[in-house]
């Protein structure tokens, strides 16, 4: 997928450099293959290829190769805390909720909503002022509640958190699921990184 800009980060070039960006910068230990990224944010490699090139030649990222594989991390620019600064206000919901609900039991799915999933799916609007997260499964509500809350207060986003049985988010008996079901839905990784 090739997008045009990005809507939760306009100022950057494009979505695939806000992609790329937000993928590495938010996630300062990681380190990552252009084609595992590629994979993850639905980008095509040769593309991703070019910006990870700006991006290494700025001091934005930085690289080493291991065989044949190109991996790519956080580079030590001036630039880059800047560029976090900005990818997390648009892009950092996504991997702070993942990182908070990473451990968490009885999850069977998780997703993001509303607008903000809108807006990184490519549906014009406004900047997203709310994280809509939707949970399946059965875990503690209260303990997901304020684990998903608290990854969210340094963003300054608040959020709803609606949870949903398997079966009833399946079934989608009711309005909201049905609406949700129909509407943009980001779904969160919630594999343990360390795994």
């Amino acid at each position: 997928m090739t997008w045009v800009r990005s809507i939760l980060a306009p100022v950057l070039r494009n979505e695939t450099q806000a992609r790329l960006l937000a993928a590495l910068l938010l996630r300062p230990d990681r380190e990552a293959s252009i084609a595992e990224l590629a994979r993850e944010i639905g980008a095509d490699a040769g593309n991703l290829h070019k910006e990870a090139v700006r991006m290494l030649e700025a001091g934005v990222l930085t690289d080493r190769r291991v065989g044949r594989a190109r991996l790519l991390r956080r580079g030590d620019s001036p630039l880059v805390k800047p560029l976090t600064d900005l990818l997390e206000l648009g892009y950092g919901p996504k991997p702070a909720i993942e990182h908070a609900l990473g451990q968490a039991l009885g999850i069977e799915a998780a997703y993001i909503g509303g607008s903000w999933a809108a807006r990184y799916l490519g549906v014009n609007g406004p900047f997203p002022r709310d994280i809509d997260v939707i949970i399946i499964g059965t875990p503690n509500r209260d303990d997901v509640s304020e684990a998903v809350l608290a990854a969210l207060r340094p963003l300054g986003r608040d959020s709803q958190v609606i949870f949903r049985s398997r079966t009833a988010w399946e079934d989608a008996d009711d309005a909201f699921t049905r609406t949700a079901k129909a509407s943009p839905l980001v779904e969160l990784d919630l594999r343990d990184e360390a795994s």
